[in-house]
C-alpha cells in the first residue's frame, strides 16, 4: 500500500488569541525559535506559548516535535529549491542543486543540525530527489547506478552543508578562534616534527575557508568521467 505524502492542515477558526495556526505558520514559528534560542527551543509548550495557542492544539498538526522536525527539514529543502528548474547541462544542474541546499542551511544554521540527516518523506524532498535522479538517468546512467551515484552525491552535500552551517551557528568568539588558529597556532610550529606543515605555512590560513564549492566540483568531475556516452553525444 502506498504511502500517502502528508498534506498541511490549517485550522479554520483562529484561536481565542486570534491566531489562525496552520502546518506553515508553526514550521515558520519553530525555525525562528530555534534561530534565536537553538534546537533545545523546540518543545511544544515554547511553540504554544509563541503562537498564543494552547499547546495542544499543536497535535492536530503534529505527531510530537519529531514530527515537526520532518516538516522543518523539508521546509528547508522546499526553500531552498523554490523556482529551480533543471538545464540541459545535468553537471551544472547538479552543481545548482548543490548550492541551494547549502544556502538553504546557512539561512538556519541552528537548524541545520536537526535537519540534515533526516528522511522528512514530504513533498519538498520528494521532489528534490526525483530531480536529482532524472538528471543521473538524463546522463545516461542504469538506475541502479544513478540511485546510489545520487546517494553519493546528496550525502557529500548535506554533510559539507551541514558542517558550514555548524560553524556558521558557533558564537562569534569561537568562530573567530577557529579561523585565526590557521594564521598564528600553525605557523609557529616546530619544521623538523611537522616538515609537511612547514612547507605549506603561507597556505595554511586558507583552511579557515569553506570546502564545499571545491567538494563538489571534485565530485561532479568524478561522475562526468563515469557517464555512459549516449547515442550522438560524439563521446
Amino acid at each position: 500500500m502506498a504511502t500517502r505524502v502528508p498534506q498541511e492542515r490549517r485550522r479554520r477558526r483562529p484561536t481565542r488569541s486570534g491566531v489562525l495556526l496552520s502546518e506553515d505558520l508553526i514550521v515558520e514559528t519553530a525555525l525562528r525559535l530555534i534561530g534565536e534560542h537553538g534546537p533545545d527551543a523546540l518543545s511544544v509548550r515554547r511553540l504554544g506559548a509563541a503562537l498564543g495557542c494552547d499547546p495542544t492544539a499543536l497535535y492536530r498538526y503534529f505527531n510530537g516535535t519529531d514530527d515537526l522536525v520532518l516538516a522543518i527539514a523539508d521546509r528547508i529543502i522546499g526553500d531552498a529549491m523554490a523556482g529551480f528548474v533543471a538545464g540541459d547541462d545535468w553537471v551544472a544542474s547538479l552543481r545548482e542543486m548543490a548550492l541551494r541546499v547549502r544556502a538553504g542551511y546557512l539561512a538556519h544554521p541552528r537548524a541545520a543540525a536537526m535537519a540534515a540527516h533526516r528522511v522528512t518523506r514530504r513533498k519538498h524532498e520528494i521532489q528534490a530527489v526525483e530531480t536529482g535522479l532524472a538528471l543521473l538517468l538524463s546522463a545516461g546512467f542504469a538506475p541502479a547506478d544513478a540511485t546510489r551515484l545520487y546517494l553519493a552525491f546528496i550525502d557529500t552535500v548535506l554533510s559539507h552543508a551541514a558542517t558550514d552551517a555548524a560553524f556558521l551557528a558557533l558564537p562569534r568568539h569561537q568562530r573567530e578562534a577557529d579561523q585565526g588558529a590557521w594564521r598564528n597556532v600553525y605557523q609557529d610550529l616546530d619544521p623538523a616534527s611537522y616538515p609537511a606543515l612547514t612547507a605549506v605555512r603561507r597556505q595554511l590560513p586558507q583552511m579557515a575557508d569553506s570546502s564545499f564549492e571545491e567538494a563538489v566540483d571534485l565530485l561532479l568531475e568524478a561522475l562526468a568521467a563515469r557517464a555512459p556516452a549516449r547515442p550522438g553525444s560524439g563521446g
